[in-house]
């Protein structure tokens, strides 16, 4: 039984003529021995498996050719390969650099090919630079290496360099037909596409994937047999999952994801392949970059029909999608759920467009059909200070569960819009004269002289106003959104009002306003809004031209607290007193705030006034302010 060769060793090429995907290289070098114009210092450098060692033996035989030698010479006896990996100390090029200067015994040059010479450490690099530069003519040296970037600039300055590429899909698939055919194995054109794929660029990689895959499946190779022994999706999978998500078939999509982790499949593997597929569906919707789609004839048909299901947006989204569910992979702690999520986002593009298209906006209900409340007086304060509640029970919250339902949506963008007014802490004399009155906001006591008036409070129609941004968020209180929707919301709220005419505006008494004023800063007080109630308590209020309350506070801030706050106090004294044009008038007296605002001088003047001793007592022990 003869031993086994692998592949990789058994065609490696013999001749330039015979290096694949390496064209531009291996010409290079043929005119460069034809016209003896060869350096004497080569750098091959380019991924793995690409035949840069190949090539370097090649040349190592070229040129010691003369016509004379036997047929099959290799001149083993003039090439010297050496392993930088391990050799790779100061020592080992000493001894490289002694063989040097021998000539060969036989052929006209000594080839050394020195392999993974980024290997060689910083000193090996400068003990090996005289040498480099300056060779034996009988020396020629190939350094071959995949990682270029790591070799110092003084040794690539004194070599010429070779790039070496990737090896294309379809040089590789070309090359593996010869093997395949040479071996009388029968594969499918996509079953040589997947593993061309899989070694990525790299023909012994390929090779190497070719033994495995024959060993597995004997002497014909299917792309099922091909996909199942590499571990790797069918493009079938991805054509199946493509058309759930263009049905928008949730619950059959997730099955087929939970058939492939049964399968033994990775999740962020799938993902990786549907992104592909997406960016392969891409590029087949135009003509002209048909070409970039790498993979065979029959396959490329499948891609064209199914590209023509699918419009260049849906595919944009759904690539942004996918790419960012890879991207977030890693640092999922839930793997699964993260694609599950990515993948219900993707069945749901065109679903949720068409949704949106179809919704109808959700009319306005006018303010003649909702329930008005009934006529109740103010609840009282109660004399010991605790609340009692004496509120009837509101007509509005007692209605059916339907009427509630219906009107759900609505009330919740009003309460949205309430809310967002009162965070921009925006309040106008007219916004306070037109607000309406809440019995749960401001609380009357029991002494109220007017606890027994009557009073009606309607319940406003709610405002169809959306309050939606961008992914469902709410508009910021200070967008031009939330204005626009603020004086829409005062709009419609003004043209509910009663005219001006019709308000109340029974006469006022002082002394029950002032009685009223003082309710209201022990109610505050109480609710914990002590600056407040002291910026109200500094001054009593008067009463001018029979609607006009005025207060002179000491400094502005104390006015920006009042005036800020200003709608539950004119609500409740409006509301008690059954005057709607009252009106809140707010000074600021400069005589008023020196008061409060002394300097040591002021105060020990003031000390002075009260009791004149105190500058006696100066005096005699001779006192500093």
């Amino acid at each position: 039984m003869e031993p086994f060769i692998v592949s990789a060793r058994k065609y490696r090429p013999q001749q330039f003529e015979e290096v694949v995907g390496q064209q531009t290289i291996t010409e290079t070098l043929i005119n460069a021995i034809e016209k003896n114009h060869l350096a004497q210092a080569l750098l091959f450098c380019g991924p793995r498996g690409v035949g840069k060692t190949t090539c370097a033996r090649i040349l190592a035989k070229k040129i010691n050719e003369d016509g004379n030698e036997r047929e099959g010479e290799d001149f083993a006896f003039n090439i010297f390969e050496l392993d930088a990996a391990s050799n790779n100390s100061v020592d080992d090029i000493r001894n490289l650099t002694d063989q040097v200067r021998i000539p060969p015994q036989t052929g006209k040059y000594k080839v050394y090919i020195i392999d993974e010479v980024h290997m060689l450490s910083q000193n090996a690099f400068n003990a090996f630079l005289k040498t480099l530069e300056e060779p034996p003519s009988h020396a020629i040296f190939i350094l071959a290496t995949t990682e270029k970037h790591k070799i110092i600039p003084t040794i690539l300055s004194r070599c010429q360099i070779f790039d070496f590429k990737r090896i294309t899909t379809a040089d590789a698939v070309a090359y593996l037909k010869t093997i395949a055919l040479e071996q009388g194995i029968e594969a499918e054109e996509e079953a040589l596409h997947i593993i061309a794929q899989k070694a990525d660029g790299a023909m012994r990689d390929a090779l190497s994937i070719f033994d495995r895959v024959v060993s597995f499946a004997g002497n014909t190779l299917t792309r099922k047999a091909v996909a199942e022994n590499l571990n790797v999706l069918d493009v079938e999978v991805y054509f199946r999952a493509t058309e759930l998500i263009l049905t928008h078939n949730i619950p059959g999509l997730l099955l087929y994801f939970n058939q492939i982790l049964s399968a033994g499949f990775d999740g962020h593997h799938f993902i990786n392949g549907l992104s592909s597929h997406f960016r392969d569906l891409m590029v087949c919707r135009d003509a002209q970059t048909i070409s970039l789609l790498d993979t065979s004839d029959s396959v490329k048909q499948q891609f064209l029909e199914q590209a023509k299901n699918v419009d260049s947006d849906f595919l944009i989204t759904a690539l942004d999608l996918a790419n960012a569910c890879e991207l977030n992979y890693k640092a999922s702690s839930n793997h699964r759920l993260l694609v599950e999520l990515c993948l219900m986002q993707l069945a749901s593009i065109g679903a949720t467009e068409k949704k949106k298209d179809n919704r109808q906006d959700i009319p306005l209900i006018p303010a003649s059909e909702f329930h008005h409340r009934e006529t109740v007086p103010p609840p009282p304060f109660p004399d010991s200070g605790a609340r009692t509640n004496t509120t009837p029970p509101d007509p509005i919250r007692t209605q059916t569960e339907p009427a509630i339902a219906e009107n759900s949506v609505e009330d919740h963008n009003r309460k949205d819009v309430i809310h967002e007014e009162q965070s921009m802490n925006v309040t106008t004399p007219e916004a306070a004269g037109q607000a309406e009155f809440n019995p749960e906001q401001a609380d009357l006591p029991e002494s109220s002289p007017v606890a027994g008036n009557e009073r009606e409070a309607t319940v406003e129609a709610p405002l169809k106003i959306s309050q939606k941004g961008k992914k469902g968020a709410k508009v910021s209180g200070l967008s031009l959104s939330s204005i626009r929707a603020k004086k829409l919301y005062e709009a419609q709220k003004r043209a509910r009002q009663p005219e001006p005419e019709d308000l109340p505006e029974d006469p006022v008494d002082e002394e029950q306003l002032i009685q009223l004023w003082n309710a209201f800063i022990e109610r505050t007080e109480s609710k914990g809004k002590k600056i407040l109630a002291s910026s109200l308590a500094t001054d009593t209020p008067k009463l001018q031209e029979g609607h006009y309350i005025l207060i002179e506070l000491p400094n502005s801030t104390m006015k920006k607290e009042v005036e800020r706050d200003q709608l539950d106090l004119m609500t409740y004294l409006r509301k008690s007193l059954n005057n709607y044009s009252l009106q809140l008038r707010v000074s600021v007296n400069e005589e008023t705030a020196r008061q409060y605002a002394f300097t040591p001088e002021e105060k020990y003047q003031k000390l002075k006034e009260k009791n004149p001793a105190i500058d006696l007592l100066r005096q005699t022990f001779d006192l500093d302010l």
